[in-house]
């Protein structure tokens, strides 16, 4: 099964590292560039069972479920349905707090497993999705790096946000 990994460290603590990349609505799309909409289905707030709908910026959408939420450590998800090339589809996210260069912070990697479909395509579909995966969440995890510092996004998550992100 091929994988893609990304990892980023952020000056934040685990807790707020975790809140930034569970984050929705508008505060979402302020930092996450692959998804164009996004959201629960028949739930408030994001738990293990919870499902959730994602539409990706370049077009094709997802149903997943989150088979594991343990904030602020880590977080699994599987796909239920998508798109017609993946017969499956997973990724984790884990959050390890860090100390670098004397500030404390957390490390973020992110990791995604797919099984390609149909699969007589899988020789040439393997390397093909490891390159555009990859492409995709190393973009996706600097822009989270990055919303760990707007401090609009930080307001957010500690329940300070401003006027434009209520």
């Amino acid at each position: 099964m091929p994988q893609v990994t990304a990892e980023a460290w952020v000056p934040v603590p685990p807790d707020t590292a975790f809140a930034v990349s569970q984050t929705t609505g508008a505060v979402r799309l302020r930092w996450d560039p692959f998804i164009r909409k996004q959201h629960l289905l028949g739930a408030e707030q994001p738990a293990a069972g919870v499902r959730t709908y994602t539409r990706a910026r370049v077009g094709p959408s997802m149903v997943s479920r989150y088979v594991s939420y343990r904030p602020p450590t880590s977080v699994g998800m599987t796909m239920e349905r998508g798109p017609w090339f993946f017969a499956s589809f997973g990724g984790g996210w884990r959050f390890t707090p860090e100390t670098r260069d004397g500030v404390a912070g957390t490390r973020a990697v992110w990791k995604y497993t797919w099984t390609a479909n149909p699969s007589w395509l899988r020789p040439a579909a393997d390397p093909i999705g490891r390159w555009l995966l990859g492409r995709e969440i190393r973009g996706r995890i600097a822009a989270y790096a990055e919303a760990c510092g707007d401090p609009d996004v930080l307001g957010v998550v500690q329940n300070t946000p401003p006027e434009g992100l209520r």
